[in-house]
Order: structure tokens, then C-alpha cells, then sequence
């Protein structure tokens, strides 16, 4: 069975968990990260040399690291096909495009301004480093924002990994105590989520931590 290493809080483990329970994946799931260690531990690190989470075991000997590339491998592994990941090269690209633009440019922002508000104590903030990396960020769900006239998800008219890759983003932009503009498609979008997709709301929006 599919055993998948990493701690339910990190943003990178709910993609896996969540695509896991879109497509029905049978898993187990070990704690490790943060203040669960593990990731140190030698038989760890031989699996992941950088010491993070997620990993996955996949049958014996096959181990993988890195969230999008677990999810690219888990879709083309147990639903080659499907339009959550497209097999034409086109449709998948555009697909792969926000997957990558997810790690490349909203995660920065959206990092700093989730661990200055969850994860730092209040005396330790840098709250004008905060107020400009939030900025940057609404500057780039704006992107998606306009992205999203083209259907009701991300790349149109069914859900998919790029949906999937940012959806722990935009539930952090909806539950962080911060400003927003008016972004009417990107609150549709974070509703529709809520509404359609069981995995979203059990794995991805839940209280931040």
C-alpha cells in the first residue's frame, strides 16, 4: 500500500492527501516534520536526502520527494488519463504551467506572510516585510483571478493538479487575519472547492497551523 510520510499541517502533505482522496488512492500516512522529527532520522534520509515532507513509498524499494512530482507520479500511476492530470501534451502543459508558477512565484509570498502570522510570535514579526510580501501576493492571485474567466477551474471545466497544487494557497489567502481586494472569481473558485470536493475541505481547509 502507498505510505505517505509527512505531518497533515505541512501545505505540501494536504496536495498529496487531498489528490489521494479525489482519485480514491488507498494510503497510509505516517507523521513526520516539524515537531514530529523523523526527517533526520537515517532511514529518512535515505528516502529524501533534504529532510522534508512529503515522501512516499511506493512498493518495495520505490520512494519519491517532492509534492508536485508525487501528484504527477500518483495521477499517471493510479489514472493515467484523467482529466485531473490531461494525457495530451497540451492541456497538460498548461496544467504543469501552474504547477510550477505555484512553487516559482506564489509560494515566496504566501510563505512569509503564513509563517509570520501562524508560526512567529508576535514580538518577533516583521510586519512591513509582511505587508509587502501580501501585496505581492494579491498581485498574483489577481493572475488567477483573471485566469478563472475561462471556467470554473483553473485550466476550465474540470478540477486538476494545478488546481490542486494551489488550492492549499488559497485556502491560507481566505483564513489569514490580512486585507484582501475584491477577487469575486478567486472566492468562487475557494467556494466551489468547499462545496464539490470532499478531499478540499477535509485535508486542505482546516484551521492553520
Amino acid at each position: 500500500m502507498l505510505k505517505v510520510w509527512g505531518r497533515t499541517s505541512s501545505s505540501n502533505v494536504m496536495k498529496v492527501l487531498w489528490l489521494c482522496e479525489e482519485l480514491g488512492i488507498a494510503h497510509e500516512r505516517a507523521d513526520a516534520g516539524g515537531a514530529f522529527g523523523v526527517t533526520r532520522e537515517p532511514f529518512y534520509l535515505a528516502m529524501n536526502p533534504n529532510a522534508k515532507v512529503p515522501t512516499i513509498e511506493d512498493g518495495e524499494g520505490f520512494s519519491l520527494w517532492e509534492s508536485n512530482s508525487i501528484c504527477r507520479y500518483l495521477a499517471n500511476s493510479r489514472a493515467p488519463g484523467h482529466a485531473i492530470y490531461p494525457a495530451a501534451p497540451k492541456p497538460r502543459a498548461l496544467v504543469e504551467r501552474w504547477m510550477d508558477w505555484q512553487l516559482s512565484a506564489l509560494g515566496g509570498p504566501m510563505t512569509v506572510v503564513f509563517f509570520t502570522h501562524v508560526r512567529t510570535p508576535e514580538r518577533d514579526r516583521d510586519m512591513a516585510a509582511t505587508a509587502k510580501a501580501r501585496d505581492e501576493a494579491e498581485g498574483l492571485w489577481r493572475m488567477v483571478e483573471n485566469q478563472l474567466g475561462s471556467g470554473p477551474y483553473v485550466c476550465g471545466e474540470a478540477l486538476s493538479l494545478a488546481d490542486i497544487a494551489l488550492g492549499p494557497y488559497l485556502h491560507r489567502w481566505f483564513a489569514l487575519p490580512i486585507s484582501r481586494g475584491e477577487l469575486p472569481a478567486l472566492r468562487r473558485w475557494y467556494d466551489r472547492l468547499l462545496e464539490r470536493h470532499a478531499g478540499f475541505r477535509t485535508h486542505v481547509a482546516v484551521p492553520l497551523s
